[in-house]
């Protein structure tokens, strides 16, 4: 491993290009995530279809994040991550040309996979060259960048019509340019260790809501993703209000992330959890009440549903730590990711399925639903457990949430620590 700059200003110094490649990967990613979601509607697909062809992503996403470690070790992190890049950059172009469920299923759980891969080889890179000291704020810069361009990935959509090629075309661009950059600068990969390994069950059982709030934020913040460009579609938005209307939750999530954080710092994480997640139900509510009133209102209603719902992710992750031993962190990290995976793929087809029976209101009243229960869970386990006590709460470091789930803050832990299960198993 090379020698980790001592400063902020050297370790952005020898990152700068690695931030530049990953936020134009961003432009694409945020791109291709709306786009695939209007053009299934303008096909004809169902609700229902939709949903089982955006959640693929999440499986596939979930099952890289997995795999790429073990194949990372085995050809090395430039040809991990070129081939993926390659493979993610022609399979946004096979949904052009193959406009079917079957083989948009394939290519976007394909597409999944590889995106998982690149994520963990730039952040791993990212994060190798950043010390205690730097890496805070390194990624925090790194969230913001992740923010701009999924954000400023949605504008995009009014180059062109969804109906046409250019779009797809411009994702590939995108992707396959944001390759340069990363790879000019890769330097020395970072190594993985063995490291001790905690399930699924274990994590419950040492902390029931921090597994249970997880798989809310995965399933809300997926099915967002996948489907509310269906909803606006359906509600009567056109291509430039779709746009405005998914990068608005962005842009409430870069405002309210870090007084979040702050908050969940200075006070009972668990309070902080449960007025969030009850907030963001009424957030939801009041976006099915805005859509009715007039668009500057619904705006207004999805970013702040935006800026409560998708900083939850960080808290919750803060809050489990709170529980574990430093031992168990870096595995617990695993286990969470496969929690919000689960969540990330079974909600798109859920509420699909709902919005095909009941209606397309169902989206936000499916949101109001879970975080009301998610919020109601958090109070039921603040009489049943005392809090950890404030000077031991550890800090809510700021975490990007995006299209592509939620793996990110796992890849953090096990990048920061060096460290990866012997067997791959979460």
């Amino acid at each position: 491993m090379a020698s980790r700059p001592a400063t902020f200003g050297a370790a952005l110094a020898s990152s700068w290009a690695i931030l530049l490649g990953f936020g134009i990967l961003m432009l694409g990613d945020g791109l291709q995530g709306t786009l695939l979601a209007v053009r299934a509607d303008l096909e004809g697909f169902s609700a229902t279809l939709t949903g089982l062809v955006m959640s693929s992503f999440y499986l596939g996403f979930l099952i890289g994040s997995i795999l790429t470690p073990r194949i990372t070790l085995r050809v090395g992190h430039i040809r991990v991550f070129a081939a993926f890049a390659a493979i993610s950059s022609a399979a946004i172009l096979i949904h052009a040309i193959f406009v079917t469920v079957p083989a948009w299923i394939a290519m976007r759980l394909i597409s999944g996979f590889c995106f998982a891969g690149l994520y963990i080889v730039a952040e791993s890179w990212l994060n190798d060259r950043a010390t205690n000291e730097t890496r805070g704020k390194l990624l925090s810069l790194y969230m913001v960048v992740t923010y701009i361009g999924v954000g400023a990935g949605q504008l995009l959509l009014n180059l062109a019509e969804p109906d046409d090629y250019p779009l797809f075309i411009l994702t590939s661009v995108l992707i396959s340019i944001a390759v340069v950059p990363l790879l000019l600068s890769a330097g020395s990969p970072p190594s993985f260790r063995n490291s001790v390994r905690i399930s699924l069950i274990e994590l419950y059982r040492l902390t029931p809501l921090g597994i249970v709030s997880m798989f809310a934020v995965g399933l809300v913040t997926a099915t967002f993703f996948a489907l509310a460009p269906v909803y606006g579609q359906r509600i009567g938005l056109d291509i430039k209000e779709i746009s405005y209307f998914m990068a608005a939750a962005v842009l409430g999530t870069i405002v309210l992330q870090w007084p979040i954080g702050v908050l969940s710092d200075r006070f009972d994480r668990r309070l902080i959890l449960t007025i969030t997640t009850l907030l963001t139900a009424i957030a939801a509510l009041l976006c099915l009440i805005a859509a009715e009133i007039s668009m500057p209102l619904l705006y207004l209603a999805i970013a702040l549903f935006g800026g409560l719902a998708f900083p939850l992710y960080s808290v919750c992750i803060a809050y489990t730590n709170d529980h574990l031993e430093p031992s168990q962190m870096i595995a617990a990290s695993g286990a969470l990711v496969l929690s919000s995976g689960l969540g990330a793929i079974t909600g798109p087809i859920l509420v699909a399925i709902l919005m095909d029976e009941i209606g397309i209101q169902a989206l936000f009243a499916s949101f109001a639903i879970v975080h009301a229960l998610t919020g109601g869970f958090a109070l039921y386990r603040m009489f049943r457990r005392a809090p950890v006590p404030l000077e031991k709460q550890g800090p809510s470091r700021p975490t990007a949430v995006h299209p592509s789930g939620s793996a990110i803050e796992s890849i953090q832990q096990l990048t920061h620590e060096g460290s990866l299960p012997d067997d791959g198993k979460v």
